[in-house]
């Protein structure tokens, strides 16, 4: 029997209760957690693609303010501050320039393969192919009052397309 003040959840049922129900020994379930330490840092503890935003958000504006230090703080400022080693300056215009050339060109890449892939227009399998279904047909005892049934999926033959796109007064 469940307590007065409990909430079903998919996963378990919740008591907000002070009392907690002992269960006999080696019969515990996989959610019942022995330390109160570990409880709390389950049920309140931040969601891992939190984690992952908060983590990436803050890797850019790093990576960002870095590049831009690089880019436009003059040469004898960053050996007086004792940073000796850094990339040449051409970088700071031919990295950006290389990973937006090589994003054009997998979109155009992408774009290619999906022509590809596709049919001809005069092809038969544009029109028919091993997943076609054919519109079935109404229950012929079907009385005049009844409710019409929604039809079942299936495939507007081209003909009939074309009938009504190019026939119709």
């Amino acid at each position: 029997m469940e307590e007065a003040h409990s909430v079903n959840s998919p996963r378990r049922v919740l008591s907000f209760s002070k009392r907690r129900k002992q269960k006999p020994f080696g019969f515990q379930d996989s959610d019942s957690i022995s330390s109160s330490t570990l409880r709390a840092s389950q049920v309140h503890g931040p969601k891992p693609s939190e984690v992952y935003g908060f983590v990436g958000s803050i890797s850019t504006v790093v990576a960002t303010v870095i590049f831009l230090i690089w880019a436009y703080v003059p040469d004898k400022l960053l050996e007086s501050i004792g940073i000796h080693y850094y990339p040449s300056r051409y970088w700071v215009l031919a990295m950006p320039t290389y990973l937006m050339v090589t994003l054009l060109l997998g979109l155009a890449f992408y774009v290619g393969l999906n022509f590809i892939a596709t049919p001809h227009p005069t092809s038969l399998s544009t029109l028919f192919d091993e997943y076609s279904r054919e519109p079935g047909e109404i229950d012929s005892q079907m009385e005049e009052g009844d409710e019409r049934p929604i039809d079942p999926i299936s495939d507007i033959d081209i003909t009939r397309i074309n009938d009504l796109m190019f026939n119709s007064k």
